[in-house]
């Protein structure tokens, strides 16, 4: 992958439907029969925790090949106090053009925006093989977990500035930012939207199940 073959850009309305058929496509079949991903991104742009400036796509020659989208979150600390964060996902890229880096292109770039706009963390679930090149560390080793004390495996932390933990215990509180898709009538009403494609159960269910259930003690 040569720097000068992409181009990275905010994300405008004239992409829309290409960048949700483009999830559809990345998500498909990949971590359960079919996906939201794509309904996820449509309701999520109008959603008062998205955060468009973090909103970007990777465009070669003329395709959009990949996006990551961003949106707002905080932890808190066992005294109350706050600190405003953000949640990346989706990241997406196309069958065919992954492995290429170009999703790491996609969230460096946005990892220095995102910093600049004053954010020092970044949380995002995900297979930590897919993350931990790029910064990412367990929940655990930065003591950030959901309430009741649970470090989920696939919950990372990403610290755009040295030194952003000090030991103390951290909260996470995501938005309801994914709520939509619990509403499985209205991703399938959408979906009906694209072209046909068959869902069926494939091993990388089975790894997402295992990820996104387990826990570190």
């Amino acid at each position: 992958m040569n720097n000068n073959d992409y181009i990275i850009r905010r994300e405008n309305e004239n992409d829309y439907r290409e960048v949700e058929n483009l999830a559809r496509e990345a998500f498909w079949n990949l971590s359960n029969p079919g996906c939201n991903e794509h309904y996820f991104i449509h309701t999520m742009r109008s959603h008062e925790a998205f955060i468009p400036e973090l909103d970007h796509v990777i465009e070669l020659d003329g395709k959009i090949i990949g996006v990551v989208m961003y949106s707002k979150a905080k932890l808190v600390d066992e005294q109350g106090n706050e600190k405003n964060i953000v949640m990346m996902g989706p990241l997406c890229v196309l069958p065919g053009y992954q492995r290429k880096g170009y999703g790491k292109a996609l969230l460096e770039h946005t990892f220095r925006i995102a910093k600049d706009m004053g954010y020092d963390t970044v949380v995002n679930f995900g297979n930590p093989d897919n993350y931990v090149a790029r910064g990412y560390k367990s929940c655990k080793k930065c003591n950030v977990c959901f309430e009741g004390d649970i470090f989920p495996a696939a919950l990372l932390v990403k610290e755009l500035s040295d030194g952003v933990f000090d030991g103390r215990k951290w909260f996470f509180h995501p938005s309801d930012i994914e709520a939509p898709c619990d509403d499985t009538e209205a991703v399938e009403e959408f979906d009906a939207q694209f072209p046909p494609k068959e869902k069926h159960w494939q091993p990388s269910q089975e790894e997402f199940y295992i990820h996104s259930h387990s826990t570190i003690n």
